[in-house]
């Protein structure tokens, strides 16, 4: 079963594994999101680990890669594929 970074919990960590930006609702706006997500810092084979969730509807998510820490949207982190913690 395919996990997103969506689906993780507060403390929950694991590796990303790629995109697949066909998840996301609004396609116009997913048309460039893996070059955006790639930009920031949210490469293939780094850690992620959740930080925050925000408390309406658990968005936006602050997450820690390396030693940044970013906020994003909660369907823009449905888009990342995630693999097991390493």
């Amino acid at each position: 079963m395919t996990k997103y970074l969506s689906d993780l919990k507060i403390g929950d960590q694991a590796t990303i594994q790629g995109f697949d930006t066909s998840r996301v609702d609004d396609q116009e706006f997913a048309a460039d999101l893996e070059d955006r997500l790639l930009e920031i810092g949210f490469e293939e084979g780094l850690a992620v680990e959740v930080l925050h969730k925000g408390s309406i509807g658990g968005d936006p998510l602050a997450v820690k890669i390396g030693t940044i820490t970013l906020a994003l949207r909660k369907m823009e982190a449905a888009a990342i594929i995630l693999g097991e913690s390493s």
